[in-house]
């Protein structure tokens, strides 16, 4: 059975409840989340019925996930144009709602070509994937049991003279050894004063002794990312070094104990931000608590400031507080937490006390 039919359901009795008669998705990770098939591919869905539509080099492997739902592959003669247009005289449908990510140029055609109004479908798909179901979990979970893994076995890898690529290497590579099927987003590894670059890029400058090492990664296990961010210092740290570690880890740990169902976005990044900024490091926190993660690594939203909604029971968010000195070095710590039961588990295994190489 094809586990993602529940989110297809969702999607369904979503758009049974809405004003409009269906929806067409093109996004690779709207797509994925009522399929389970990753390809170039659209899904038309209404309140009853769904058909999935592909090309040749797709169609084999997508019959093999799909299970009962309907799949038309394309072709020069019968082209998306075609399937679409095929759906809405079979539906009746009136209004076709389309994601908010359709580029102009594609919105324009598709308002020229399909047969229906064009309404935007606003935050229905955001607000389904953003609860996860019990099958996405555990592949989230599946897939931050080998970061956790990978995180312990690079404790043997760090010192002194190794550099920022070779590490990252050895991150993919034993990634991918323990059956990640590949990298949520690309590796951050940085050292020293490179440590201050939220999202810097691993180079050639290779690890000294009193420094730290900063390591944010994360791997996909079917379908879904983990993420995780350690700090660590190869060497004897200085006293700053210390007092600035231990400021973001009692944010984080902070931030966590208050992480449940029903909280409101901005007010748990305010919990982290109060402890950095009554330490005097406020204006060295520049980005936000945490994001939801998923089927994307930044997914849906989560412990930002910006974000003004309640976070839902089956909500996965990190927890990443961090300080930067420009120029001197950077700490962040991240952990994921799927919210429920009135509190949250922190599925993110790896020790954060500091870790002295």
């Amino acid at each position: 059975m094809n586990e993602f039919t529940v989110n297809l359901e969702r999607l369904q009795a979503a758009v049974a409840a809405s004003d409009f008669d269906a929806v067409v998705l093109t996004s690779p990770e709207n797509c994925f989340f009522v399929t389970g098939v990753d390809a170039e591919c659209m899904v038309l869905v209404s309140a009853d019925d769904a058909v999935f539509a592909t090309d040749f080099r797709y169609a084999e492997a997508a019959a093999r996930v799909l299970g009962e739902m309907k799949q038309e592959m394309t072709s020069v003669s019968h082209p998306y144009t075609a399937i679409v247009n095929d759906f809405i005289a079979q539906h009746a449908v009136r209004t076709l709602a389309f994601e908010g990510s359709l580029s102009y140029a594609a919105y324009a055609r598709a308002k020229t070509d399909y047969h229906a109004e064009l309404v935007e479908c606003g935050d229905l798909l955001h607000d389904l994937r953003r609860i996860k179901q019990p099958f996405e979990l555990k592949r989230l979970i599946a897939a931050q049991e080998i970061t956790d893994a990978v995180f312990t076995e690079m404790l043997g890898v760090i010192r002194a003279g190794v550099s920022e690529k070779e590490l990252a290497l050895e991150l993919y590579n034993r990634l991918l050894r323990h059956g990640a099927q590949g990298l949520s987003f690309s590796s951050i590894v940085v050292s020293g004063e490179n440590g201050s670059l939220c999202h810097g890029v691993p180079g050639d400058r290779v690890v000294g002794k009193g420094e730290f090492v900063t390591l944010d990664f994360g791997c996909k296990v079917g379908g879904y990312c983990s993420d995780m961010t350690r700090t660590v210092a190869v060497g004897t740290p200085s006293d700053t070094m210390r007092e600035v570690y231990d400021i973001v880890l009692r944010a984080q740990n902070a931030a966590l104990a208050c992480a449940k169902p029903g909280v409101v976005g901005r007010d748990l990044d305010a919990v982290a931000r109060k402890i950095i900024s009554d330490a005097g490091y406020g204006d060295a926190f520049g980005h936000g608590l945490g994001h939801g993660l998923g089927i994307l690594c930044h997914d849906t939203d989560g412990a930002s400031p910006r974000n003004t909604r309640t976070l839902p029971e089956g909500t996965v968010t990190t927890i990443e507080p961090g300080i930067y000195l420009a120029g001197r070095f950077g700490v962040r710590i991240e952990d994921v937490a799927v919210l429920h039961d009135g509190g949250c588990t922190d599925i993110t295994h790896s020790p954060k006390e500091l870790i002295v190489l």
